[in-house]
């Protein structure tokens, strides 16, 4: 049996659990200041399905 880089890649994965296999889609932005602007910020935050700006619970509810 040839053992390719594909079937590495399978064994290293077989024994995690599922929870700590996530994929890179669903791990949140490394550091925000990277993102210059207010719109890409939005974006962005729009993107991975986040609110942002980050609002405590009072300024939710003094929105209202």
């Amino acid at each position: 049996m040839e053992r390719t880089r594909a079937w590495r890649r399978s064994q290293a994965h077989k024994d995690v659990p599922k929870p700590l296999m996530r994929l890179p889609y669903q791990q949140p932005e490394k550091n925000w200041k990277l993102l210059y602007t207010r719109a890409e910020k939005l974006l962005r935050a729009r993107q991975l399905g986040l609110s942002y700006p980050i609002r405590t619970t009072r300024q939710l509810l003094d929105q209202e």
